[in-house]
């Protein structure tokens, strides 16, 4: 007789296995330790086999009835149901691996791998982090380019425009990598390149006339917030690094004696060491904050904790209390600054300065070969700019003259 649900209920376990059939080779195996679990008999190329089909009351008696009838049929069609049920979890594992999420941690893994600056990994895991949730338990095979134009539509109606701009490069990256990696066919992502609004460029704010120059360094000298604060400042506009490079900064880095700072690839934003001739007036003051910091490992390490960089809005914060609006300056705009009045003196080399600058050109063998060639003019400029901007600090207004 079939089985019922107040029978199973009542089924006590005994000293060994207990069989009790539902009819159709479906049974109920009730072991010595009380635990109930549906099998099914049947014979297959004249063999006999047992397929499981799960634990009671987990699968309800009207489930195992399902599977039992599934598997007549699978029977009926010449196919193994075991056979077909190992496949089937081949295939739930397969998919597992290959789902945007499995795939984007293996890119994130790759890009790791490859020596990417901190910087770069920690924008790439939160640009990941923004398509997860509408695409992450998405076979990527089947995600269209519809479905990638949620998480992009997401972050534009906050008026994101430059993120939403590359959250479609990075899903991008994801799916090329898909494609190398033989887990997809294509990338949606190319069908979407004119489907989100174009960000209108706003270049950061630059002081690039020398009487306005002239007083924004008489500010920074004149500044009376925390020592650390104006220091890295005064670097600022001596070295005009980018302002990351700075504040993360470690004493290792710095060879005073020879006037050489090395920024390691990890944290170059173009993940190649690049070396900055250090004129006197930057190891004057690298001296003076190294009697406060030079027993740490970082040259400008947070207010809160001595391991911790300074806060990225320190500088502009110090800028903001000093009376220079966004609109005016901000602390990576030194690098403009530098690089406009550099290139207006007419005395270097677009090569040398760039090389300065750390930048990149299309040709890379050319611009590394440039950066070890130009060493000793990158000396003397660097020592040249810094001698111009106390010039043109302590000279009136009316004094100066043009480069």
């Amino acid at each position: 007789m079939p089985l019922t649900d107040t029978q199973i209920k009542a089924i006590k376990a005994s000293d060994k296995p207990v069989k009790f059939s539902d009819g159709g080779g479906l049974h109920l195996l009730v072991t010595s330790q009380g635990s109930k679990l549906w099998r099914l008999a049947y014979r297959f190329d004249r063999k006999q086999k047992t397929l499981a089909l799960g634990s009671y009351p987990i699968t309800s008696l009207g489930d195992a009835r399902k599977k039992r009838d599934s598997a007549k049929k699978l029977l009926a069609s010449n196919i193994d149901p075991s056979q077909q049920a190992k496949l089937d979890k081949i295939h739930r594992q397969t998919s597992n691996a290959t789902t945007f999420n499995a795939v984007a941690d293996d890119f994130l893994k790759k890009v790791k791998q490859e020596g990417k600056a901190t910087a770069t990994m920690t924008k790439k895991n939160w640009l990941i982090d923004l398509a997860r949730p509408d695409l992450g338990h998405r076979p990527i095979s089947e995600i269209s380019s519809a479905e990638v134009l949620v998480p992009l539509r997401k972050v534009e109606s906050q008026g994101n425009y430059e993120t939403a701009r590359r959250l479609r490069s990075t899903i991008g990256q994801v799916f090329r990598f898909a494609i190398a990696t033989a887990r997809a066919e294509n990338d949606p992502t190319g069908g979407l390149r004119g489907a989100l609004t174009i960000p209108v460029v706003t270049h950061r704010p630059a002081i690039t006339n020398q009487k306005a120059l002239g007083g924004l360094l008489r500010a920074i000298w004149g500044y009376d917030g925390t020592p650390d604060t104006r220091i890295a400042l005064v670097l600022m506009a001596y070295l005009y690094p980018r302002p990351g490079e700075l504040r993360q900064a470690e004493w290792s880095e710095l060879n005073l004696d020879e006037a050489v700072w090395t920024i390691p690839a990890a944290r170059a934003k173009m993940r190649r060491e690049h070396r900055k001739p250090l004129p006197k007036q930057a190891i004057v003051a690298l001296r003076d904050q190294y009697e406060r910091t030079g027993d740490g490992k970082l040259v400008f390490p947070s207010i809160k904790s001595r391991m911790r960089p300074m806060s990225e809005n320190t500088l502009n914060g110090a800028l903001r209390r000093l009376g220079f609006t966004s609109d005016e300056v901000t602390s990576h705009g030194f690098r403009a600054t530098a690089s406009t009045l550099l290139n207006e003196s007419g005395r270097w080399s677009p090569d040398v300065i760039e090389a300065e600058l750390a930048h990149i050109g299309a040709d890379l063998v050319r611009r590394a070969y440039h950066r070890s060639l130009y060493w000793d003019e990158r000396v003397k400029m660097a020592q040249w700019w810094a001698d111009k901007l106390d010039v043109i600090r302590q000279e009136s207004p009316e004094q100066l003259t043009p480069s």
